[in-house]
């Protein structure tokens, strides 16, 4: 505590950290004066550089604005959720036509912005899944809730550990928001810890890791590797911590989650795998100032995802429109019969979890088109990679029975008489 400003800390992050948790809390109010930058760097006793710093980052998170010699001030409405009791309290008897709202009696009987039997049924998954309390937001989609809680906490030039092959759209939408791409080399298990113990001890800010039906290498974090990954975690606490479980009811494989091995965290379920694309909605859960944040940024954007959607989703699993084991077991049986088609026949393919195969190849542009030639429709590796190995991604979604064999010979001729092998 500093005299009468709640703000503490010795560095940038810390001190932007402190007057955010204020603004949450009620502690500094809407409108308040901050102190000048080289009033608080003496009484902090740091360098003013890092108070600019600091200030810096909140006016990029929607929480202060300055005014030049009129000082820096909180926003009169800052992006935290913690704001949202800025209003008149409306005391019994008193008429309120200050809330902004249209009449409820003129709509249907909807709300916003959680559905509480939908938080009740994701807080069910998780909790079964291992996944530490926390908060929970409803976000459109995986993509979205990975970007909401990278904004809440980098600023560009920032470095993101990613997986490398990875999904094609995060190494894109790093890239957009400013940020920097590093890549974490990953196996079966997922990524691999000494590449998580690298990049990390080089900078990394943040870490995104996918628990399970790893896009494009159906890769699944095992026991072991999770214990690893945690373990190297700790000894970088200030690490974001993203997971991915779009996996969620199309796999085979138990989640084992790295949340909470790090100060900031996040895990974000999508259900669209197994629901339909349509259905763009994912449930966010992570640590109270990240969920804060997203729900903040989510409250000035869009304002929050339709109720119509989440109540659609809770009917889907309330009258168990798909069987998630059955789902999982048929992608199972897809992918296992294409890696052994293909094994037979020398070639070495990857596919733990999920609907896709991984197929390392020595040629991609060679292999994608002599597929084509014979039929057959394969994404190129060069769409998830940035420094591994060329591959070719195949979708087993929708093989039918029996084609896992013809499928695996054309793959066998494409490649040549000497397949890839390994990761490698």
């Amino acid at each position: 505590m500093l005299g009468e400003y709640p703000i503490s800390g010795r560095r940038a992050a810390d001190i932007s950290a402190s007057v955010e948790r204020a603004v949450g809390t009620g502690e500094l109010q809407p409108g308040q004066l901050l102190p000048p930058m080289r009033e608080l760097a003496e009484r902090l006793g740091v360098n003013p550089n890092t108070v600019a710093a600091a200030y810096r980052t909140l006016r990029e998170r929607g929480v202060i604005e300055t005014a030049g010699r009129r000082g820096s001030r909180v926003r009169p409405a800052p992006a935290t959720t913690g704001r949202d009791h800025i209003r008149v309290d409306v005391p019994e008897g008193v008429r309120d036509v200050a809330s902004g709202n249209p009449d409820p009696a003129l709509l249907p009987p909807l709300a916003y912005p959680l559905e509480p039997e939908l938080a009740r049924l994701a807080r069910a998954g998780f909790d079964a899944d291992g996944v530490p309390d926390g908060p929970l937001a409803v976000v459109s989609g995986a993509l979205d809730g990975v970007e909401r809680v990278l904004v809440a906490h980098l600023k560009p030039g920032d470095t993101v550990g990613v997986e490398d092959p990875g999904w094609g759209s995060i190494l894109d939408l790093v890239p957009a928001l400013g940020l920097r791409t590093v890549p974490v080399g990953i196996d079966d298990e997922g990524p691999r810890a000494d590449d998580v113990h690298r990049v990390l001890r080089a900078g990394a800010r943040a870490l995104i890791v996918t628990g399970r039906a790893q896009n494009p290498t159906g890769a699944a974090v095992s026991g072991p590797r999770a214990r690893a990954l945690r373990s190297v975690l700790r000894e970088h606490p200030e690490t974001l911590l993203i997971e991915d479980d779009h996996g969620h009811g199309i796999v085979d494989v138990p989640l084992h989650p790295l949340a909470n091995a790090t100060r900031h965290w996040a895990l974000v379920r999508s259900v669209a795998k197994a629901y339909g694309p349509d259905l763009r909605l994912a449930l966010l859960t992570g640590d109270d100032v990240t969920v804060d944040r997203v729900r903040g940024r989510q409250r000035l954007g869009p304002g929050w995802v339709s109720r119509l959607m989440q109540r659609a989703l809770v009917r889907l699993w309330a009258d168990g429109a798909v069987d998630t084991r059955a789902v999982a077991a048929a992608y199972g049986r897809r992918r296992d019969a294409l890696i052994g088609a293909l094994d037979r026949r020398g070639v070495t393919a990857h596919g733990r979890s999920g609907m896709n195969v991984w197929v390392p190849v020595p040629d991609e542009t060679g292999a994608v088109a002599r597929l084509l030639h014979a039929g057959w429709a394969v994404a190129p590796g060069a769409r998830f990679r940035m420094s591994s190995p060329p591959g070719v991604r195949v979708t087993v979604s929708t093989l039918a029975e029996g084609e896992a064999e013809a499928l695996a010979d054309a793959i066998a001729s494409a490649l040549g008489p000497a397949p890839a092998r390994g990761w490698a």
